[in-house]
């Protein structure tokens, strides 16, 4: 089976190296606007729901081609999620970082902006659009660019949320990361494996805040994830493939008592 992360990350350089000789835009939002912190929204929320805005996937195609901004991100606050993650990835996911702009103005939650990330440029982006948390993807990146880039956007104000997806890539945490994410969907092939959060996180420090990623279903799994250590369940296809994402986040919540 065709690479489906290398295609992505191959074409996201592409990206980046046409858009870094015409600049960055004109700032949207105050660039030195408070930042939110996710890591400690987490770590206190009853919850721990990221609840995830996306309109398409890789291995899916359209999940919720139609879906708007204006629509998902206030029922998503009001339902209880303690942070948003916007795609930003427009070929492979149906996002924009105008999607990401327009959030910022329609929720106090901490928001990650989501993305293949390979390079300083794509971290101002970020600040300048309103994110307050980056996604860096182990997979793709060395253990040196992985430091480097946690430092620039911590100059930026922004915490990092790096994603792991096999045992190999656990020499990539270090001291400049806020928070580690355990992602059970292999992006080689985006096969889903629901325990591998399970199985990465014992090899993880106590002190850093785990976040799961995929493939979680029901209330049950958080809970099992949550007794592990994971204060953070990072959820997407399971909300936006229904016409109201928040309704559905509600109804997952209120499956079982946290």
């Amino acid at each position: 089976m065709e690479d489906i992360l290398k295609k992505i990350v191959d074409n996201k350089r592409r990206e980046v190296d046409a858009m870094m000789p015409h600049g960055l835009p004109a700032a949207t939002l105050p660039f030195h606007r408070s930042k939110r912190s996710m890591s400690m929204a987490l770590a206190g929320s009853p919850t721990g729901i990221i609840a995830e805005f996306k309109r398409r996937s890789p291995s899916k195609g359209d999940i919720h081609k139609e879906a708007m901004i204006q629509d998902v991100i206030p029922a998503y606050t009001e339902a209880g999620a303690s942070a948003c993650s916007i795609l930003t990835d427009t070929p492979y996911f149906g996002g924009a970082l105008t999607d990401l702009a327009a959030a910022r103005q329609l929720t106090d939650l901490p928001i990650l902006r989501k993305d293949f990330i390979v390079s300083e440029f794509q971290i101002q982006e970020a600040a300048i659009y309103g994110a307050d948390a980056i996604l860096l993807i182990a997979a793709v990146l060395t253990r040196e660019e992985v430091a480097r880039l946690s430092r620039y956007a911590h100059e930026y104000g922004l915490e990092v949320l790096l994603e792991l997806h096999s045992a190999d890539e656990l020499e990539h945490v270090g001291c400049d990361i806020d928070m580690v994410g355990i992602n059970n969907r292999n992006l080689a092939d985006f096969h889903t494996d629901p325990t591998l959060s399970l199985k990465l996180s014992k090899s993880l420090p106590d002190n850093i805040i785990k976040v799961a990623e995929s493939g979680i279903t029901s209330m049950d799994e958080v809970s099992r994830l949550r007794d592990a250590g994971f204060s953070g369940f990072l959820i997407g296809e399971r909300f936006m493939m229904h016409d109201d994402p928040g309704k559905a986040l509600l109804e997952f919540l209120n499956s079982k008592n946290i």
